[in-house]
């Protein structure tokens, strides 16, 4: 079952690479793909424990526009907790990473 799973992803994994490699050929093509996406990006942030680790998860449209957030907490015992961030804490941390971008 297991190969079963890996074989799909492969699969999966070149055919949106084939879309991808179209997208960045096409303008027209490019704009109506990206207006279906959204994104998010985990933030993690460093711990003092190797057993314990938290993050923050922001959302956004394919614009860059953020729709929601969360702060992630694993504790020392592989407990979970997501904790919505509110606006004023999301302004923070939207503030603190500005500058952040992929390349």
């Amino acid at each position: 079952m297991t190969k079963d799973i890996e074989v799909n992803a492969q699969k999966k994994l070149k055919s949106r690479i084939r879309k991808f490699k179209k997208v960045l050929k096409d303008d027209a093509e490019k704009e109506e793909f990206l207006d279906t996406l959204g994104a998010s990006v985990e933030i993690f942030l460093p711990a003092k424990k190797p057993d314990e680790g938290d993050s923050i998860i922001i959302y956004t449209t394919a614009d860059g526009k953020v729709i929601d957030s969360e702060y992630s907490y694993i504790d020392g015992d592989d407990k979970h907790i997501s904790l919505p961030i509110s606006d004023k804490e999301l302004d923070i941390f939207i503030e603190a990473f500005k500058n952040f971008k992929l390349e």
